[in-house]
């Protein structure tokens, strides 16, 4: 992009920016259990509680709500979609082999690389490209309530109370 200046995000995409923090500290999670030397079915455990809890309907909301407002052939459109069945594919093969601390470490950076790559671009793009009127339509949904999904897991592998061996 060639303009420097930010845009103001549109309160439609607010929510779904709110949990994109929580799949930003999902990679950071991963992160410090490899770190910490945590066996990986442990993180891989939390990863696919978090999966299914919240990041799942995340992007299908995405999908549904915000990518279909962009024509189909859309490039961006098209490769957020991919970044998606990306994560979908490692989180299935975690599913089968949970001891695999390579793929948890290649889920962390494609989960980052992919938010990211929406709060930089994806985003913008749509504001530029969908009329504010539609983009109304989308500014009531509610966005993942993260915390009361961590209330729901006890094992805080990535706590600095911790230590690898417990």
């Amino acid at each position: 992009m060639s303009d420097s200046n930010p845009i103001k995000r549109h309160k439609a995409l607010v929510s779904f920016s709110k949990d994109h923090h929580f799949g930003l500290l999902l990679s950071w999670k991963i992160r410090q259990g490899i770190d910490k030397g945590v066996s990986s079915e442990r993180i891989s455990n939390y990863v696919l509680y978090f999966f299914e809890n919240d990041l799942h309907k995340h992007f299908d909301e995405e999908e549904k709500m915000l990518f279909a407002l962009l024509p189909s052939q859309d490039v961006l459109r098209k490769k957020a979609e991919a970044q998606h069945q990306s994560i979908y594919q490692l989180v299935k093969t975690i599913k089968a082999n949970k001891d695999q601390q390579s793929v948890l470490k290649q889920l962390a950076d494609v989960l980052e690389e992919h938010l990211r790559f929406e709060e930089r671009e994806l985003f913008n793009h749509i504001q530029q490209q969908v009329p504010p009127a539609e983009l109304e339509k989308v500014s009531s949904r509610v966005p993942n309530d993260s915390r009361k999904i961590e209330d729901g897991w006890t094992d805080v592998f990535w706590s600095m109370e911790n230590s690898p061996g417990s």
